[in-house]
């Protein structure tokens, strides 16, 4: 079955452009949806996938459709090649998992992006290594016990709303909660 996936980032923005396109191309089944791609969680792109079937096509319009990132692409079509699903960009025309040449060209694309985060993993542990030499350890700097007592008082008090001990003290949200656990923890 050919299935086709559209999407849209806000409520205001139309489909029938990618839905036009999608019918063009013979999708017999088009999951439409319109919220950000940002997100993980998207309710119709997650039933289309548990619904494809091996031997299956899925049909975008273009990767900023379907995908977070360069990382989120190769999983997914990795997920999908898996399980015997195809995947086919009609705007990016090297994605075309039906076809032996855009296999060989996604595996090239998902070869160079995993050099890529190789090369930055070694520059990153170069630099480490470097900085440590020189004494440095990384990392942010720790904050001063007198912000963080200071953070624990005020919340104690019960008259602060988080964000106003947050602004007050410099002190993150979530390295404030993490003291009041150790605290809690403690007591």
């Amino acid at each position: 079955m050919i299935f086709g996936y559209a999407r849209v980032s806000t409520e205001d923005q139309n489909l029938n452009r990618q839905l036009d396109q999608l019918k063009e191309a013979r999708a017999e089944k088009i999951y439409k949806e319109k919220m950000t791609g940002t997100k993980k969680d998207r309710p119709e792109l997650s039933k289309l996938l548990d619904y494809a079937r091996e031997g299956d096509t899925i049909i975008i319009t273009d990767l900023t459709r379907i995908s977070r990132s360069t990382k989120d692409l190769i999983s997914l079509v990795e997920e999908l090649g898996n399980r015997g699903i195809n995947i086919k960009s009609l705007k990016e025309s090297w994605l075309d998992t039906t076809t032996a040449q855009g296999k060989l060209m996604f595996t090239i694309m998902a070869g160079l992006s995993q050099f890529e985060r190789d090369l930055i993993s070694e520059r990153t542990k170069e630099g480490l290594k470097s900085a440590r030499a020189r004494g440095r350890s990384g990392g942010r700097p720790r904050k001063s016990d007198k912000d963080i007592q200071k953070a624990l008082k005020l919340y104690n008090s019960k008259d602060y709303t988080i964000k106003e001990i947050t602004e007050m003290t410099n002190i993150s949200k979530a390295t404030l909660y993490r003291y009041i656990t150790d605290l809690n923890e403690a007591n």
